[in-house]
């Protein structure tokens, strides 16, 4: 129960205040963030359903949902994408990029790359079909999560230290499928073959990210995790979206 708690800590705003913290405690903590996007979807689809009683327009409506997700987070993602972007798009060395990326300072980069990706997703999010829309944010949350355990279980840690260290110093096969069964259980669940073929998409564009940004640093930092989530949600709304298109 203390590992669930704390994965909802760590992804989300919500003050749980965990007590009686190890390391062992937090590195299991992992096998329950597809748990924790799982309620954080649920939170966006209630959230929508009220937004529909009060007979809101579709465009507001995908605003304040993206909003609240940022929300709901604490932007965290999105700093990370921020920072990501900062160093990666500044043509420097490895170490530089490292350097970049703690610099609390955002650069032009970084800025376009957050404006970027909330118009984007607000575009996505609008686009969804009416009908489709609870099953696709619950995807977007839950598979989005699971893609930072996905990260941190094939590639190393680029620094000798930092905040994701503890995760992916104590990352065991134990933690990766477990919490990998219980995505692609949920996936199966809500939309059966369809659910199974958008894991396997969202699997596959995860690991691409991350083998992109191990390339330029060497590894994966919490910046470049935030910036795996925050892709991800992207590629799993378009996913959703194109793969609606193809099928009529």
């Amino acid at each position: 129960m203390t590992s669930f708690l704390l994965a909802i800590q760590f992804l989300t705003v919500i003050p749980l205040r965990v007590k009686n913290v190890n390391e062992r405690k937090i590195a299991r903590s992992m096998l329950y963030f597809p748990l924790a996007g799982l309620l954080i979807g649920m939170a966006l689809v209630g959230l929508n359903a009220v937004l529909i009683a009060l007979h809101f327009y579709e465009l507001p409506a995908a605003i304040i949902l993206v909003v609240a997700l940022a929300a709901l987070t604490g932007g965290m993602h999105l700093d990370g994408l921020s920072d990501t972007f900062d160093g990666l798009m500044s043509g420097r060395s490895r170490e530089k990029c490292l350097e970049i990326m703690r610099d609390p300072h955002s650069g032009a980069m970084g800025v376009i790359s957050i404006v970027c990706a909330v118009l984007l997703k607000t575009g996505l999010v609008f686009s969804l079909p009416p009908q489709d829309k609870p099953a696709a944010l619950i995807f977007m949350c839950v598979l989005s999560r699971w893609s930072l355990v996905e990260a941190m279980f094939f590639f190393p840690y680029a620094r000798s230290e930092g905040k994701a260290k503890t995760f992916t110093a104590h990352m065991s096969r134990r933690i990766f499928f477990m919490a990998t069964g219980v995505t692609l259980f949920i996936a199966i669940m809500l939309w059966q073959l369809n659910g199974l073929l958008l894991f396997m998409l969202a699997g596959f564009s995860a690991w691409l990210f991350s083998k992109l940004i191990s390339r330029k640093i060497g590894g994966i930092t919490g910046d470049t995790l935030g910036a795996v989530c925050e892709l991800n949600e992207l590629t799993i709304l378009f996913f959703i979206i194109a793969g609606k298109a193809f099928i009529k």
